[in-house]
């Protein structure tokens, strides 16, 4: 519901910078014609860890709704279902976008959302692997 949300013309770059363009200046005392180019980083970065969120919230809930023989904590099922889940919605925000007059839909953001899903499960998979038992092998559902 945030993503579809934030996809609508009241959070597009105009309407944004009107909130946070008044904390960046009392904050840094940064000035309008540079907060253009911080409002720009700041949206991508927002791009990145809301997506790099819905990527780790869908892994838990493939990780309960399909449980694995034996209980591993991290399954490749798991983090590729939530990934390409991620991608997905992603897709389908930034084409809605392209409807909305005050906002644009680019496939860049969406390779930038999809490095969020990547490494919401890389640090995943790095958090949850088995830990090696001193045999060498480590094993991965």
């Amino acid at each position: 519901m945030l993503i579809a949300l934030e996809s609508t013309d009241w959070f597009s770059a105009s309407n944004t910078s009107h909130i946070l363009y008044p904390i960046a200046h009392y904050l840094t005392g940064v000035d309008y014609a540079h907060f253009e180019i911080w409002n720009i980083y700041i949206r991508k970065v927002g791009h990145f860890v809301g997506y790099f969120g819905l990527s780790f919230l869908l892994f838990r809930s493939w990780r309960a709704s399909l449980p694995q023989p034996g209980s591993p904590s991290w399954s490749s099922r798991w983090a590729s279902l939530a990934f390409l889940m991620t991608v997905l919605v992603a897709s389908l925000d930034e084409w809605h976008q392209t409807f909305i007059p005050s906002r644009t839909g680019h496939v860049s953001d969406v390779f930038l959302d999809a490095s969020g899903a990547l490494m919401a499960q890389l640090l995943l998979l790095y958090w949850l692997r088995p830990k090696d038992a001193g045999n060498g092998e480590v094993e991965i559902a």
